[in-house]
């Protein structure tokens, strides 16, 4: 038989199988989105949503938000296509108002067939918005979840509600997964005074995962999200001590591929001129032997498409956004979304 004709016609879990000399592998496509104040119209009176309604200066009524909806699914339907059919298997999201928002989205047309679940939890963030958790159950069956709070306070020592941070536990394919959902503190008021509020998110983080590792340095941990700080930012790289060298990954330790994408200038959102890499997937070391019988790491990448990015001005090349100032962009998120790529030898 033709080995080009083989390698089309063969299929496991809706993946193709890559091949590497006489080695065949499953592969899983896992992604993260900011998907940029994704609100639905209705005026919730327990968060300041206002400006995301009918009655706002946005006018933000049902044809708006039916284009969000489609546009968001048009970008997350295409991630990780080119690799596997199924396209992404599972992703965390951001920057979310509710689960009836997710329910919207899964149900769009370009994701016909994959069946996807969500798992959410309201956070107490005084913006409303929350992060969330989708999977294709073909690839992937939760076992339990939580949120965990990030207790941010003002200088006064007032509680400041954020965004909780998203626990999931679950099996892919036989692998037992830890899956953490970030959207740490933002940086408003600057990036130093804000910094601690970032660090804190990095610490409940930190001891969490620490906990999962207590008795199995091995055990596979996958932390996603917009982290409001870069791969080399200290909330990053000392409080959660994520590595971009993959020699100097210990038991227990998380791999950092996006340190290698700032440092060359490359990254998923624009401020000032220049770009950030806040939005990152990071593993642990449980993913990193490659000969090993479970799912190992392959590959980092950021989702950018022409289409996704602006066309004209002076934000030409950069994401395109969903409004500039009031005026509806018909964009997608001011962030690009990333993915990894794990893989899984396939035993004869």
């Amino acid at each position: 038989m033709n080995k080009k004709l083989f390698f089309l016609g063969v299929l496991v879990l809706g993946s193709i199988c890559l091949f590497a000399q006489t080695k065949q592998y499953k592969v899983g496509v896992i992604g993260f989105y900011n998907c940029e104040n994704f609100y639905d119209t209705i005026d919730d009176p327990k968060t300041n949503d206002e400006e995301f309604t009918p009655q706002s200066e946005l006018h933000y009524g049902t044809a708006t938000y039916s284009d969000k909806v489609s546009r968001l699914a048009e970008v997350l339907s295409q991630m990780g296509k080119d690799i596997t059919p199924d396209g992404l298997s599972m992703f965390g999201v951001a920057e979310i108002e509710n689960e009836k928002v997710l329910q919207d989205l899964i149900a769009q047309p370009a994701f016909k067939g994959r069946n996807y679940k969500i798992v959410h939890y309201d956070s107490p963030d005084q913006r409303g918005v929350d992060v969330g958790f989708i999977y294709n159950p073909k690839y992937f069956r939760v076992l339990t979840s939580y949120p965990l709070n990030v207790p941010l306070t003002e200088d006064n020592g007032k509680p400041h509600p954020t965004r909780d941070i998203l626990w999931v536990l679950g099996i892919y394919d036989g692998d037992t997964i830890n899956v953490f959902v970030n959207h740490w503190p933002s940086r408003r008021g600057g990036e130093d005074a804000s910094a601690p509020g970032r660090a804190l998110a990095a610490s409940i983080a930190k001891k969490a995962i620490d906990e999962k590792m207590k008795n199995n340095p091995n055990t596979k941990v996958i932390l996603m999200g917009d982290l409001n700080d870069d791969p080399i930012s200290p909330s990053v790289a000392k409080v959660l001590g994520a590595k971009g060298d993959k020699e100097k990954v210990g038991k227990g330790e998380m791999y950092n591929p996006w340190v290698k994408y700032i440092k060359n200038g490359t990254g998923t959102l624009v401020f000032d001129g220049s770009w950030n890499l806040f939005d990152q997937i990071m593993v642990s070391y449980g993913f990193l032997d490659q000969k090993q019988s479970g799912y190992f790491y392959s590959k980092a990448i950021i989702f950018k498409k022409e289409f996704m990015l602006s066309q004209t001005g002076s934000h030409k090349g950069y994401p395109l956004r969903t409004f500039d100032g009031n005026e509806y962009q018909h964009g997608y998120s001011d962030h690009l979304p990333t993915y990894i790529v794990i893989m899984k030898e396939l035993v004869k």
